[in-house]
């Protein structure tokens, strides 16, 4: 029998302090309801001996401290779930927001999840198609790989988000593929953004989506990443599927987090964010990766906006810390007009050489993957001295490295965002670009696979 209380001690939003209580468990569930028969939902987040201390989900306003009743139910925070969530539009607390029907569960399972066994966990090794060159030739995404993307303020992470929900998928037969995509303290007008996009080129039917607004409680933004990973794991866990999470924005999810941090009076670490801000991002990330005896998968792509531009802020330095690698915008490509900005140079996909290959991409990958950073790389030095001292002091080939920097720049990284490139169309335009450098320069690939690849009109 589920007891009732009227013994709440004091509230300071978002957070509620209830005397006398028994047999109340951290992160369970509660249910507070008003003298005018409304009921709001809340969690536990401390229990000191009979005192709770417990976190609000909505508003606390209207509460009179005498006169509502609390209840504990047993169970932590749980969403339900079913292969009729594809399609679908929820809110951070996984209500349907779409105008559809509630979902009729198969299941309901803890938002919280169980951390996956070390031992358990199989190494990813199979390649993810997401269409922007960028990504698939030079930082390839791996299945079950964590690769954030680390962007600043103003910059095109949205549209590049959307853009990969819509292009990705597994290469090979009999492959299920769903999207789950977790919106998180976004504005309304970014939210109808995503839906309208995911409506717009069919990929909704294949995609979850989670909308956190900015408007919605600071608690709202803890659940909503939890609630997508929740949805991704029985989707890929239970019913075999390859899915993709998408997260936007880490930045607001930290951000409530210090907010709520602040309210239960904890001593602060770096720039004011709880001293567990690492363990907290990593029981979310270490959530995705494959898992022996299932054949389903998560690869996840959290995105987050750098305060500043600053690399060694405390989001981006833990969430470096855990995941596989990172793909980074540049502020200097988006002034260019290059769409998306990526900076390919300072970005990393860790497991790159486990997904690319023959019988995963092509034989040539590796070779002109290495070549294209190299000759990348010695272009924008070209160009730089070419700035300081005129296009004079340059070598001939140096001129050439420059204007390969160019090209690849225009041809490669530009590509917009409603291109979407086969693996094998980026290859082969890796060797049209490289077609401007004197072969002799091609050292990073084996002569055999010049031989095969390189268009027959290069040097």
């Amino acid at each position: 029998m589920i007891k009732e209380y009227r013994t709440i001690k004091e509230i300071v939003s978002p957070l509620m302090i209830v005397d006398n209580v028994e047999g109340v468990t951290y992160d369970e569930l509660g249910e507070l309801e008003l003298p005018n028969g409304e009921v709001r939902r809340c969690k536990v987040l401390e229990v000191d001996g009979n005192r709770a201390v417990v976190q609000l989900f909505e508003s606390a306003q209207g509460i009179n401290l005498a006169q509502t009743k609390v209840r504990f139910l047993g169970h932590p925070q749980q969403l339900a779930v079913s292969e009729d969530m594809l399609g679908r539009v929820f809110n951070g607390m996984g209500n349907p927001i779409d105008g559809g029907p509630e979902i009729l569960p198969e299941a309901f399972m803890d938002i919280n999840g169980l951390p996956m066994n070390p031992a358990a966990r199989m190494y990813p090794a199979e390649f993810i198609q997401t269409g922007v060159s960028t990504i698939d030739g030079l930082n390839t995404l791996v299945r079950g790989q964590k690769l954030p993307i680390f962007s600043g303020s103003g910059l095109p992470h949205a549209a590049l988000a959307a853009q990969i929900a819509r292009q990705a998928r597994v290469l090979g037969d009999n492959e299920s593929f769903a999207v789950v995509f977790a919106a998180i303290g976004i504005t309304f007008e970014e939210s109808e953004y995503f839906i309208r996009e995911f409506r717009r080129s069919g990929a909704i039917e294949r995609t979850v989506v989670f909308s956190n607004l900015a408007n919605d409680p600071a608690v709202e933004r803890i659940s909503t990443p939890r609630m997508a990973l929740t949805a991704a794991e029985y989707l890929a866990f239970e019913k075999g599927m390859q899915v993709l999470v998408i997260m936007t924005d880490i930045t607001n999810y930290a951000e409530a987090l210090r907010e709520i941090s602040a309210a239960k009076k904890e001593v602060p670490g770096r720039r004011g964010y709880p001293g567990y801000l690492y363990t907290d991002l990593a029981t979310m990330y270490e959530r995705a990766g494959r898992r022996q005896g299932r054949d389903g998968s998560i690869t996840m792509i959290p995105i987050l906006t750098m305060p500043e531009d600053d690399k060694t802020h405390p989001i981006p330095d833990l969430t470096g810390y855990i995941t596989e690698g990172q793909i980074i915008l540049s502020r200097d490509l988006f002034r260019k007009g290059l769409v998306p900005p990526v900076d390919v140079l300072p970005s990393l996909s860790r497991l790159k050489d486990k997904g690319i290959g023959a019988g995963k991409t092509r034989e040539d990958h590796s070779g002109t993957m290495n070549q294209l950073f190299a000759a990348y790389s010695r272009g924008k030095d070209a160009k730089e001295l070419m700035t300081i001292l005129g296009e004079a002091a340059l070598s001939d080939d140096d001129k050439l490295f420059a204007k390969f920097a160019e090209e690849f720049e225009n041809r490669y990284v530009n590509q917009g965002n409603e291109t979407n490139r086969t693996i094998e169309e980026t290859l082969d335009l890796g060797w049209e670009l490289l077609s401007i450098l004197p072969r002799r320069e091609l050292k990073r690939i084996k002569p055999e696979y010049i031989e095969k690849y390189m268009p027959k009109t290069g040097d």
